[in-house]
């Protein structure tokens, strides 16, 4: 297994992609911009040199509705579709090979997987990793690579790439030295930054707000949890009936504005099945009491989770005040 984590050896994928004559682009579950748009940019440019591609992920049963404006969306096919075996499968945006969920059983089928990522929790399960966590957003990644292949990066692709960095560096708020300068490079192509902007962050359907009123009112602050105080809050799976996932986690980035607070956290609970809950957490990196902030990375870990330092996720069981007590209990451990 090769790790390339420093970005610039890019050469094996270089010429792994060269050389495909059929390629597989995996998602994670419950996709975003940045896994969706890390998958469509590779898959327009392989698909303008006739490669045969496909794009899939797990679940939902269907693309987030902010999602099907992103160019390449037809190279979208569904589980069923994906091939079991096939030269090339990337994997794009994924910290763990669980988060593939049940299109996992296609790794085994690739003469070549490569793992592009920018989570600092990924160990790796490609034949090729090519991660970085100094990354802002794994289409960065994707940028260099293209770049190494030659590709010319046009407005259909830049449109990809930028999806994935806006919203992974939430609209630049969390920014990283480069990243001001790749947009730049990416809006020169005519793409509409303060359009795909608005589509993907700043819209939702009216039904959005009595369900955001219902969760709101569950918000609980603990100070003391972890030192930072804690405020967290609960997505019931009645409430979400009109709404899709995107506006379930759309929630977090509200709850984590809370002055009081660290650390933000939101279970939410799954449809069909009221003891398991997904749960997103957010920490400050200017976290009260605390110069480097809360690495909620490694308490998602506690539960089997992962993700970046200051955004993670995991999956757990039981009722409410369970899975609630078991994260404070995580957060308080030394």
């Amino acid at each position: 297994m090769t790790g390339v984590h420093d970005g610039t050896e890019l050469g094996t994928v270089v010429a792994a992609l060269a050389a495909a004559r059929s390629v597989t682009i995996l998602c994670h579950v419950q996709p975003d911009a940045d896994t969706v748009g890390s998958g469509l940019a590779l898959a327009l440019a392989l698909h303008r040199r006739k490669v045969p591609v496909c794009v899939s992920f797990a679940e939902p049963a269907e693309l987030p509705a902010s999602l099907r404006t992103l160019p390449g969306v037809q190279l979208i096919v569904p589980p069923a579709r994906v091939p079991a075996e096939v030269d090339l499968l990337i994997v794009v945006d994924c910290g763990a090979r669980s988060r593939l969920g049940a299109l996992a059983d296609r790794l085994p089928g690739a003469a070549m997987s490569v793992v592009i990522d920018h989570h600092r929790a990924n160990d790796g399960f490609g034949t090729v990793d090519l991660i970085d966590e100094s990354a802002a957003s794994t289409t960065e990644l994707v940028t260099r690579l293209l770049d190494a292949w030659g590709v010319e990066i046009d407005a259909p692709i830049a449109h990809c790439l930028f999806a994935g960095l806006v919203t992974d560096t939430g609209s630049f708020r969390w920014a990283r030295p480069g990243s001001h300068a790749l947009a730049e490079r990416l809006l020169a192509t005519g793409i509409d930054g303060t359009e795909i902007t608005r589509v993907l962050l700043d819209t939702h359907p009216y039904a959005w707000l009595p369900m955001l009123s219902k969760v709101l009112s569950t918000a609980v602050v603990v100070p003391s949890a972890a030192g930072v105080g804690l405020v967290y809050a609960l997505v019931r799976a009645g409430d979400t009936h009109a709404v899709g996932p995107e506006e379930v986690e759309s929630v977090i980035d509200i709850i984590r504005t809370t002055a009081e607070a660290g650390i933000a956290a939101v279970f939410k609970e799954a449809r069909g099945n009221n003891d398991r809950w997904t749960v997103s957490l957010r920490s400050r990196d200017s976290a009260p009491c605390r110069t480097d902030g809360i690495d909620v990375a490694a308490v998602a870990g506690v539960f089997g989770g992962g993700g970046h330092r200051f955004a993670a996720g995991y999956t757990t069981y039981g009722n409410a005040g369970d899975v609630v007590r078991a994260l404070i209990t995580a957060l308080d451990r030394p």
